[in-house]
């Protein structure tokens, strides 16, 4: 594709201290050839000037309301707390500027379907990032040509070191369910998102949740907290694909025995997906392999260095470099490829259809 000119894209919520956009949306954005980070904004002066100085952006904002007012900005990417996104990515959508937003887009399936409205036929992408890994995409081709036969059965477990007996305690939000940000609307929804893009969508679903750490630690204060939300799941489902799938996702999974595996048979061959990033399925790469021959999946936009190597989010770029590279695409050229706002509405209301099956279970055994 000829670069004839370069996206400026503007971060809300790219602060330096352990935030998810500098981890990954930061790192994503220097490896792309058509975009350029022009701005980020924070709440607060001093970590807006320190995001701009540490990041290389060309301007920075204490109010993220101004960044969305910059008329030389293209694209506005909404990382904040899940609470917040409403506000900000309502008043994003009103000047017309491509937006992408973390997953989940909303705090509730209502706002999600309220942004995805107003969203309309601009660009948009939500942070399901996993579907867009290289190795994902190759898996996607192989179920597609026939090659492994009709689909039979699969078969998933997943972790994450998350909603574990101990949090820091800038993370316990998370454990809150007025959030929207929980174990299964993060990482259950990354899961069935990567699911759902090999097999088809999910057309039946039976699900058991479990609140295994009702209380946890905070292990920077000393204080404990009261979790309030699931954070053990186990699902069967059916996919649109025809492939019956058992899922499992474990929460507060040591780094030493973190693991992601989808494993498909097919009447004539078998494909599986492995990864082991702690933080979970949609932060790190992903391996590929099958009994049937294929080409090697792409190589990612962006590429961990050596000097990462150690860092916790090592990797964290590698799936959202790819959702920006298609991002950028579909702006440059007028396509509308890359999973949006829509793609959130199908996700918030899976999870919520997953939260209902685990209630109708619920009952069931009480009953039994």
């Amino acid at each position: 594709m000829a670069i004839k000119k370069k996206l400026r894209v503007g971060i809300i919520g790219a602060d330096t201290k352990a935030s998810w956009a500098g981890a990954s949306h930061v790192p994503a954005l220097r490896s792309q050839p058509t975009l350029v980070l022009a701005a980020v904004a924070t709440r607060h002066e001093a970590s807006a000037k320190a995001a701009a100085a540490a990041f290389d952006a060309e301007r920075w904002y204490a109010d993220p309301f101004a960044l969305i007012r910059d008329d030389t900005i293209d694209i506005v990417t909404v990382a904040v707390k899940v609470p917040a996104h409403r506000e900000l990515v309502l008043a994003a959508l009103e000047t017309k500027k491509a937006v992408y937003c973390e997953a989940p887009l909303g705090a509730t399936l209502a706002e999600t379907e309220e942004m995805a409205a107003a969203a309309g036929s601009l660009h948009t992408a939500i942070g399901l990032q996993g579907r867009q890994n290289p190795s994902v995409r190759r898996a996607v081709e192989i179920v597609a040509s026939g090659r492994i036969g009709r689909l039979l059965s699969a078969n998933v477990r997943a972790t994450t070191f998350g909603y574990g007996p101990q949090s820091p305690s800038v993370y316990d939000y998370f454990n809150k369910a007025a959030s929207g940000a929980s174990f299964l609307t993060i990482t259950t929804a990354h899961v069935l998102d990567i699911v759902e893009a090999v097999l088809g969508n999910i057309t039946e679903v039976d699900a058991r949740t479990e609140l295994l750490w009702p209380q946890i630690e905070l292990i920077d204060t000393g204080g404990t907290s009261l979790r309030e939300v699931p954070d053990h799941v186990d699902l069967v489902a059916k996919t649109s694909l025809g492939a019956a799938v058992s899922v499992q996702v474990l929460a507060g999974v040591a780094a030493d025995d973190a693991h992601f595996v989808l494993e498909v048979r097919g009447s004539q061959g078998t494909l599986k997906l492995t990864g082991n990033h702690v933080a979970g399925v949609q932060v790190g790469d992903l391996t590929l392999s099958s009994s049937v021959a294929f080409a090697p999946p792409d190589a990612p936009v962006f590429r961990a260095t050596a000097s990462t190597a150690g860092d916790f989010w090592n990797g964290a770029a590698i799936n959202v470099g790819e959702v920006y590279a298609s991002l950028a695409r579909d702006v440059l050229m007028g396509t509308s490829d890359t999973p949006g706002f829509v793609h959130a509405v199908h996700s918030s209301r899976l999870i919520a259809a997953v939260e209902r099956a685990a209630r109708v279970g619920e009952r069931q055994r009480h009953l039994a």
